[in-house]
């Protein structure tokens, strides 16, 4: 059933309640994956009356194929490459290039979505990364292994809708994987949601605010 979200609000509502379990515990922070799991997360966030934080993650692209994932890079310099799809479309030269690139923007991010406020600390924290979802699983595994080191003490992988080899992956990494949708056949996340508008920078903040808003 394709179109299943009519936007990420509607999918982050549905993940809450899978994972209502964990409401109302002061051990657990939610991370929204920027910039597209950050509307999801804040619905999560909501439902679970938990704080709300962004983890900055970047795409490694192949080459002339914008869409397909070589890799992630996220906060703390964590990079997962995918050996497979890098066997196939890029070289070593081309990777370290998309990487130093790729870094460069993550810090400025970073610092234009948090402006002055301190982040939650998330050392012996149960976290729960979220996102709109996970075709391949190399952003989500990149944000569990950037959130391990920082201390996390349980990571709990999110993602709206996940193919089935992301979700093995993520099995892998995570202790705990929630999903709401997990096709046989994943094409694109986008195929799934009915408003699938990039979210900006501006609304990243914008969602952090309003969280921080609320928690006070």
């Amino acid at each position: 059933m394709l179109n299943r979200f009519p936007d990420r609000a509607a999918a982050g509502r549905a993940l809450g309640t899978l994972l209502a379990r964990y409401r109302d515990r002061h051990d657990v922070v939610v991370l929204g994956l920027a910039r597209g799991g950050m509307p999801v997360a804040f619905e999560v966030a909501s439902a679970l009356n938990t704080p709300l934080e962004v983890l900055v993650t970047r795409k490694l692209s192949a080459p002339g194929a914008p869409e397909f994932a070589l890799g992630a890079i996220a906060s703390g310099g964590v990079t997962v490459i995918n050996d497979d799809a890098m066997r196939i479309c890029a070289n070593s030269q081309e990777l370290n290039c998309d990487i130093a690139r790729q870094q460069a923007e993550l810090q400025v991010r970073e610092t234009f979505y948090r402006g002055d406020r301190r982040s939650t600390p998330i050392k012996g924290k149960t976290v729960i990364l979220v996102d709109d979802g996970a075709a391949t699983g190399a952003t989500m595994r990149a944000a569990i292994r950037a959130v391990r080191d920082l201390g996390a003490e349980r990571v709990v992988a999110a993602p709206a809708v996940a193919s089935l080899p992301a979700c093995a992956l993520l099995q892998a990494e995570a202790d705990e994987l929630v999903c709401d949708v997990y096709p046989a056949f994943l094409r694109s996340v986008g195929e799934w949601y009915r408003d699938f508008s990039q979210v900006t920078d501006g609304e990243v903040r914008n969602l952090l605010a309003r969280a921080a808003d609320i928690a006070a």
